[in-house]
């Protein structure tokens, strides 16, 4: 399975790219926030986080394989989550992600399923079985910050990474979530997971 795929930007179109990968040019299906940040990047070297599917009709014997990227592993995490919602499946998930990831998690996880109803596909009922099914895993999810450019996504991973280490040290969801939230607002740049928990105990320490 290709979880991984460095190449560069040849052509960008609606729902996806075209990756130069030496003699190769690979298609990657991409959601909408994927491609407005590949946009900017045409006959630049990226690489994507990608996930496998096989398209098609098996009992016609057509099945296609398909590649689908995202910038983080976060991103592709939360995607794998949503496609778990009945009746969503891949095509939809794609159209659905419009928003940035955090946006939606932090919908899912406040129950706005207004917001969440107008995403591309996703209507009323849909929207409630999002919530019904994934809120308790949305957290961490919520917790990402806006990439500062298309190509850094290291923020991304480090605070919901970050949240999942305190949750496994004892902290409850509550309490890792406003440690994590305490340490974005510091708008201090963390380069790891290590380096966000001194931050955060640094912190806690200090007296108020």
């Amino acid at each position: 399975m290709i979880r991984r795929i460095e190449g560069v930007v040849e052509r960008v179109e609606l729902d996806r790219v075209e990756l130069a990968v030496g003699p190769y040019v690979h298609e990657v299906l991409v959601p909408e926030i994927v491609r407005r940040s590949l946009q900017q990047r045409l006959t630049q070297e990226v690489a994507l986080h990608t996930l496998e599917y096989l398209e098609g009709n098996p009992a016609r014997g057509n099945l296609v394989p398909r590649l689908v990227g995202f910038l983080s592993e976060v991103e592709r995490e939360f995607f794998e989550l949503l496609c778990e919602v009945e009746k969503v499946g891949v095509r939809k998930a794609l159209r659905a992600i419009v928003r940035p990831v955090a946006e939606i998690a932090a919908a899912i996880d406040d129950q706005d399923t207004k917001l969440l109803a107008s995403l591309p596909g996703i209507g009323a009922a849909t929207a409630e079985q999002m919530v019904a099914k994934l809120r308790r895993k949305m957290p961490k999810f919520a917790l990402l910050v806006a990439r500062e450019t298309p190509g850094d996504v290291r923020g991304l991973d480090v605070y919901g990474e970050t949240y999942d280490v305190l949750r496994s040290l004892g902290h409850s969801e509550s309490d890792a979530r406003r440690l994590v939230d305490a340490l974005r607002n510091e708008k201090k740049k963390v380069r790891d997971v290590q380096e966000a928990l001194e931050v955060i105990y640094r912190q806690v320490q200090q007296p108020r």
